[in-house]
């Protein structure tokens, strides 16, 4: 099995801080970041036990076309990416929620529905929905950015009586969110997908308001098959979908969604190499281009050297 990046452990010169999330792990410059795209795999906000082969390369080589392609739509804190698992970009202060819009009633919008609820951070859901549904118009379900431990649903009005955004900020971030699904929706429909719902994450560098972590990937967003779509709904059967919902759903039928007491199935190597195998099938679907796998027998090594030579 190809070897994968558990975690870094680096020392740049002129580093000021280090911090490791549930996937990157990010070396802290004055003015910028490098970001370290790990094979770590998180579900329901816990890092399963194994990293997955090549999951790291898959979310930032997707992450960076379509912060490219978005790029006439809000401008975002990218300025290099050295190596196949790195991104360095402007070092922003991040706005304490996530924008996650869901154009389909799916995942924990599913759930939270056919627990009989029928508002979501805020924001009402149709009667008579059957999970899958198309809703009339995406909607905005904001989160609360965790450091760690759960995120947690909360609406707009919450963040504006809180002051976690100041109103005119929050009309910018709704506004870019429209575009920035808008524009994932069509790029979707030109490779045989569906853009289900997914989450974007913003900050400010001085005044401006910028795009920051990634955009579009299996982590953050959830992809249908648009063919068989329609008559699946029709038969009431699941949709047959590319994201990290097929992890989060291995998880449930073994016993496991990130409560108390319960314990991660164990991974095997089958099951590892299954992971790797459904996120390269992703990035091929996504993009329309075929992935090529990066040298992993020094992979740290490899990294290093780049990130070494953009500081130089």
């Amino acid at each position: 099995m190809s070897k994968a990046i558990k975690e870094t452990h680096f020392q740049f010169p002129g580093q000021v801080g280090f911090y490791k999330g549930k996937v990157r792990d990010v070396y802290i410059f004055e003015k910028e970041l490098v970001v370290v795209a790990s094979d770590r795999i998180s579900a329901f906000d816990v890092v399963l036990p194994r990293p997955i082969p090549y999951k790291g390369q898959v979310l930032n080589q997707i992450a960076a076309k379509f912060l490219k392609a978005t790029s006439d739509i809000v401008p975002n804190w990218v300025t290099s990416i050295p190596d196949p698992n790195v991104t360095i970009g402007k070092r922003c202060d991040p706005f304490k929620v996530e924008m996650v819009i869901r154009g389909y009633m799916a995942g924990h919008a599913a759930r939270e529905y056919s627990a009989g609820k029928r508002m979501l951070c805020g924001v009402a859901m149709p009667e008579n929905m059957r999970e899958n549904d198309q809703f009339p118009e995406p909607i905005i379900t904001p989160t609360t950015k965790a450091g760690e431990g759960h995120d947690e649903d909360i609406s707009k009005e919450e963040i504006l009586a809180q002051g976690i955004v100041s109103a005119s900020d929050y009309a910018v971030l709704e506004k870019y969110t429209r575009a920035l699904f808008k524009r994932g929706q069509e790029m979707a429909a030109e490779m045989g997908l569906i853009l289900v719902d997914t989450k974007y994450e913003f900050g400010k560098f001085g005044s401006e308001i910028l795009l920051i972590d990634e955009i579009h990937t299996p982590d953050s967003s959830r992809y249908f098959y648009a063919e068989g779509y329609e008559e699946n709904q029709e038969k009431g059967v699941p949709q047959k979908q590319l994201s990290k919902e097929f992890v989060r759903q291995w998880l449930i039928a073994n016993g496991f969604q990130g409560k108390e007491g319960q314990t991660v199935p164990e991974m095997t190597d089958e099951i590892v190499e299954s992971i790797s195998d459904r996120y390269i099938e992703l990035f091929e679907k996504i993009t329309g281009e075929k992935f090529h796998k990066a040298n992993t027998d020094e992979i740290e090594a490899r990294i290093e050297k780049a990130i070494l030579a953009h500081l130089d």
